[in-house]
């Protein structure tokens, strides 16, 4: 592959092609091997009607000049995602709705003589708040009396991690960050109350699913040589949607949720700091492309850089918080958000093979405008972060910021000192402006009505 080409790090297992760059465009390369499959994907109408009805993702077929390498059957350049997100940084509904959607994809392909032939949750992508299928060569022929071979990996990926998430700790979904092919069923099973074996669903999807992996274990017999009729096939695909469909977590109880009903803003002070963020978001020229909203909490001024028509990621470390934001999202028209779970003082690192299978946050960016509101002081006093290591962050990750800073005397910070030694004597004003200049210029300065917080537009420097 030419320097003119990049292969996508996360795009080198399947056999049947993969994901690159050529010139700054993205194309996907089909290999021979799947020729047959691709012909029936594309003949059969599947293609055009998951694509039509926003399942899977859209691609224009181009001239085969455009091949990663010789020998390429088709080339074909999908409609790209602005953001890539991974499933240990998406809430309970995130992940359920990308388990309903790969199920539902499942359910179209089979009407057309096809079938799922892996069911990785990293297949799925979120365009906004809507969930997407990205793997077009995942796709194979159905072969009568064959068991589905992505069942495991549907449990592994989707049910398991669900299944913990809605019956013991919501924050469980941390564990795809370890599994990166998801849970294993054993562990999962010894962790799920023994009160769940009362659930069909998760007792044959998971416990019994769980023992049979570990008696074929040993065996010269697998899962996959069994015969299973059509309509075994269907039942299985139909008990798992049902299983999927009745996991429920209710978001509350954690530190963050319903933050601007605790807040020491009044409500002219909010409503003066919205009015703000829209005046220096109008400010940024050209406009942004992307904006990131650091520590966003349910969303408040994320949906303000979005009703701009700026694609907007918020990012924030409560799960309950996150939930909340994206249902309304998801149930919002004309809103480009995604809300995604992330912890800012350990955010997602390059995982997988050779560290470089799944992008870290970093990778991932920078944007254009990254919003820190009512977060420095959280960075600052409950991290021991110093100015400088959070403005040194911050300007790997953005190329304009507006961030909020609030300082000793406000009744925030002072709850945040109650508990322990006052051992930041270089927090204030000054310091601020000292360790942020070095890599930012101040563009703009307000001081926030009826309260002591001050608002910052700063342009990274050239």
């Amino acid at each position: 592959m030419t320097d003119r080409y990049a292969a996508i790090s996360g795009s080198f297992r399947d056999p049947s092609g993969y994901v690159y760059f050529r010139d700054g465009e993205l194309y996907r390369q089909v290999n021979p091997s799947y020729r047959e499959e691709f012909d029936q994907l594309v003949g059969s109408g599947l293609y055009e009607r998951l694509a039509g009805d926003g399942l899977l993702i859209p691609h224009n077929e181009v001239g085969l000049e455009y091949a990663g390498n010789d020998g390429a059957y088709k080339v074909i350049k999908p409609q790209r995602v602005p953001f890539i997100s991974y499933p240990y940084e998406w809430c309970f509904s995130q992940l359920k709705d990308a388990a309903l959607l790969t199920l539902e994809t499942q359910s179209r392909a089979f009407d057309a003589g096809m079938s799922l032939k892996d069911c990785s949750a990293y297949n799925v992508q979120f365009i906004g708040s809507q969930p997407i299928f990205i793997d077009t060569l995942s796709f194979e022929r159905y072969r009568e009396g064959r068991p589905w071979v992505a069942y495991r990996q549907f449990c592994q990926h989707f049910l398991a991690p669900l299944a913990l998430m809605s019956h013991v700790d919501v924050r469980l979904h941390g564990l795809l960050r370890v599994y990166l092919d998801g849970l294993p069923l054993s562990l999962v099973s010894r962790i799920l109350p023994v009160r769940t074996r009362a659930n069909f669903g998760l007792l044959s999807h998971v416990h019994l699913h769980a023992k049979a992996q570990e008696r074929f274990a040993d065996s010269s017999v697998a899962l996959t040589d069994r015969k299973v009729s059509r309509m075994a096939f269907l039942g299985l695909v139909d008990s798992l949607r049902s299983t999927v469909n009745k996991l429920s977590w209710q978001a509350g109880g954690t530190e963050w949720h319903g933050y601007y009903d605790n807040t020491n803003y009044s409500s002219a002070a909010l409503g003066y700091k919205q009015q703000l963020v829209a005046e220096m978001l109008d400010r940024i020229v050209p406009p942004p492309r992307s904006v990131w909203d650091l520590g966003a909490n349910e969303g408040v001024f994320s949906r303000i850089a979005s009703s701009k028509g700026f694609p907007t990621i918020s990012f924030d470390i409560d799960p309950a918080a996150v939930e909340t934001h994206y249902l309304h999202s998801r149930g919002a028209a004309h809103q480009d958000i995604l809300p995604l779970i992330l912890d800012l003082t350990n955010p997602s690192p390059g995982i997988g093979w050779e560290n470089r299978e799944r992008m870290s946050l970093t990778a991932r960016g920078p944007a254009d405008i990254a919003l820190a509101l009512a977060l420095i002081h959280h960075l600052a006093i409950s991290n021991n972060l110093p100015f400088s290591k959070i403005a040194q962050f911050l300007s790997e990750i953005c190329r304009t910021l507006i961030i909020e800073f609030v300082p000793k005397s406000d009744s925030q910070v002072q709850k945040l000192l109650s508990n322990r030694e006052d051992i930041f004597p270089a927090y204030h004003h000054e310091a601020f402006e000292a360790e942020f200049g070095k890599l930012f210029t101040i563009a703009r300065r307000e001081p926030i009505r009826d309260t002591e917080r001050s608002l910052y537009l700063l342009e990274l420097r050239s």
